[in-house]
Formats: structure tokens, C-alpha cells, sequence
């Protein structure tokens, strides 16, 4: 896998630009444009999903938006996105400038500096012109329209923390050119060609990604590579794809044996061939080493109906019957029946009419 231009990105710099303000509103003024939009229905709460169960039971959830940021599960549980910052309005889909980019665009909202939640005001197809590169403290929550980034350059996340994207389809997805890219509103660099991942996570920490929709990429879906840690994957939909999702950079960067990602609640759909994960110094595969096994043991790991093979085992650890599992650390187990009836809540969510967003509902066929 062809590395991120790290270097480059460091030496070469360039004068600041200075940007006017953008587009930043209160929360009790988010819903004005908009305040007819039908909420999610008490029929989609309980599901026994603990990060739905957390938000979509709230009838004036577009107004308490940031409460999201208190729902993740698992190791990137504490990636609060831009919960502490304002609102930032997507409201030009078009214009984008990698280097110079427009008040109002997404690309503008995600290099800067201060924490930022960001909403869209209509239903967008966003094509990129080189990746897009986020500065921390960034939530792309796309609830309530269809929100889609295709067919160009996707989204990096790379050395930068607290990144949450929720409800975004995103496909199509090719390799970026060298070319200069903004990262922030003090800094651009020249990027050497990307991979054209969906979304990329490269020495990053604090990463939450929920309810996405991915398909059709160059590369992968979703990779976490190079030190990157403290990740959630959870309640997406994939299909469509050759290469799904890599976690860890090689057998030969050692650095990633502290990678620490959750991924749960996703459905692996349709056409899908490999790396449903490809798990590289991933924990769970070491834990049983003399040297750490005393920090795991405690933990609660179970296998439910899983068939091993080719060598592969599983022990389980902790306690036989716990009581209570705290949502942070650990989730019950369930046996693959229990798919038919969960993924269905996967994906990209219509939050207008409580319906999934497959790809039909979005106009497009694969």
C-alpha cells in the first residue's frame, strides 16, 4: 500500500491565508430551516443496539444533534467530534478548492481550527477534487438528507484526533493526485498520490465512524493504518468491494500492535470479497502472550457459533455470566441469527421518514 506524502507535508509550507469567518449558528437556530422535517418515531427505538438506543429515541433529535458525541461504544468512545464547538452549515456542494477552499463548502469546514459540528442544509452529492483532509475536532453528521461524497477523492483523517462521521454515503472513491491540498487554515502542503480509500485513518486517535454507507472504492473502504488507535467502526453498510477494510499498515510496523479499534453492529453486504476485517497486530490476536495477558484477561471475550479454521482458535476470558456489561468495554455476544433482524439498522439512515437508505432510495444501481 502506497504511503500518505507525511513528509512532504511537513517541509513544504506555505503563508497563511486568512479565511473570513464560516458560516456558524447556534444550536437553537439549526432547526429554522427546516422545522417541518418528520422526526424518528418511537417504533425505531429499543432495538438493542446501545448507540442507536442512545439518540433515536429523542423526538427533537435534530436539536440535540451533539448528543450523539455520548453514544459511542468501544474504543473510540471518546472521539467527542466537534461537540464543543458551533454549528458549522453545508450549504455549497459545488467550488471546491483544495487549497483555497469556499465559505460554505464542506472542505472549509472540516480545516479549521476550532471544534466544529457539521450539518448540511439540503441533500448534496459532493465530488472532490483531491482527498479531503480534516483537522481535528470535526463531526460530519449528515442526518436528515442524503449526503453522499462520490466518484473522487474521498475522506483522510490523518494525524489529527476527535473525528466522528455519521450518515454519509460515500462511493466511488479514487486515488488523489499530487497535487497541494489545505489541512488546516495555517497550512498546505503537496500530497503525492493517495490510495483512494473511502476513508483513510492514518496516525489518528479518538475515530468514530457510524451508520456510513461505502461502496466502490479504489482501494479500501474504510483503512486504519500507521499508529492509528482508539477507533469505533459501527452500524455501517458495506458492499460492492474488493479490499473492505484493513486495520494496520504491514506484518513489518510493528507500531500498530497498539492499535486499538471496535468494529460492531456493521453489515458486510453484497459482493463483497475480502478484508471483512484484514486484522493486522490487532489485540485480540496477541493477548495471550506472557508479557500483557495480565491487562486482558479481565475483559470480556466470547466467541458465539463461530467456526474456526486453518489453525485459528479462540479462548475466552472474564467473567462466564456477567450481571451487567458497561457499554464502553463490552457488549454481550449473539449468534449470527440474530443478522436478519439487525441489519436492517445498518448504513446510511433516513431520518425524514425512518426508513433505510439502501441504494435504491438513493436513485443510484450497482
Amino acid at each position: 500500500m502506497p504511503t500518505f506524502s507525511f513528509f512532504f507535508l511537513v517541509l513544504i509550507s506555505h503563508a497563511t491565508i486568512t479565511f473570513s469567518r464560516p458560516p456558524l449558528i447556534k444550536i437553537s437556530e439549526a432547526t429554522r430551516w427546516n422545522s417541518t422535517r418528520r422526526q424518528l418515531g418511537k417504533d425505531a427505538c429499543r432495538t438493542g443496539n446501545p448507540i442507536d438506543d442512545c439518540w433515536r429515541c429523542d423526538p427533537d433529535w435534530e436539536t440535540n444533534r451533539k448528543v450523539l458525541a455520548d453514544c459511542a461504544i468501544g474504543f473510540g468512545r471518546n472521539a467527542v467530534g466537534g461537540r464543543d464547538g458551533n454549528l458549522y452549515v453545508v450549504t455549497n456542494s459545488d467550488n471546491d478548492d483544495p487549497v483555497n477552499p469556499v465559505p460554505g463548502t464542506l472542505r472549509y469546514g472540516v480545516i479549521q481550527e476550532e471544534p466544529l459540528w457539521i450539518i448540511f442544509d439540503q441533500d448534496m452529492v459532493i465530488n472532490l477534487k483531491e482527498e479531503l483532509l480534516m483537522n481535528s475536532h470535526k463531526t460530519i453528521d449528515g442526518r436528515g438528507h442524503n449526503i453522499q461524497i462520490a466518484d473522487g477523492p474521498c475522506i483522510t483523517i490523518q494525524n489529527v484526533s476527535n473525528i466522528i462521521i455519521h450518515n454519509i454515503y460515500i462511493h466511488g472513491c479514487v486515488p488523489g493526485q499530487n497535487a497541494m491540498v489545505r489541512d488546516s487554515t495555517k497550512h498546505y502542503g503537496l500530497r503525492s498520490k493517495s490510495d483512494g480509500d473511502g476513508i483513510s485513518i492514518f496516525a489518528a486517535r479518538d475515530v468514530w465512524i457510524d451508520h456510513c454507507t461505502l461502496a466502490n472504492c479504489h482501494d479500501g473502504l474504510i483503512d486504519a493504518v500507521v499508529g492509528s488507535t482508539s477507533i469505533t467502526v459501527s452500524n455501517n453498510y458495506m458492499f460492492n468491494h474488493d479490499e473492505v477494510m484493513l486495520m494496520g499498515h504491514s506484518d513489518d510496523f510493528l507500531d500498530d500492535k497498539n492499535m486499538q479499534v471496535t468494529i460492531a453492529f456493521n453489515f458486510f453486504g453484497e459482493n463483497l470479497v475480502q478484508r471483512m476485517p484484514s486484522l493486522l497486530h490487532v489485540q485480540v490476536t496477541w493477548r495471550e502472550r506472557l508479557t500483557g495477558f495480565e491487562d486482558w484477561k479481565s475483559w470480556n471475550w466470547r466467541s458465539d457459533g463461530d467456526m474456526m479454521l486453518n489453525g485459528a482458535f479462540f479462548t475466552p476470558s472474564g467473567q462466564k455470566s456477567p450481571a451487567s456489561y458497561i457499554k464502553a468495554s463490552s457488549m454481550v455476544a449473539r449468534p449470527a441469527s440474530y443478522l436478519t433482524s439487525m441489519s436492517p439498522q445498518a448504513g446510511a439512515l433516513n431520518c425524514q421518514d425512518e426508513i433505510l437508505r439502501t441504494p435504491e432510495s438513493y436513485g443510484l444501481s450497482f
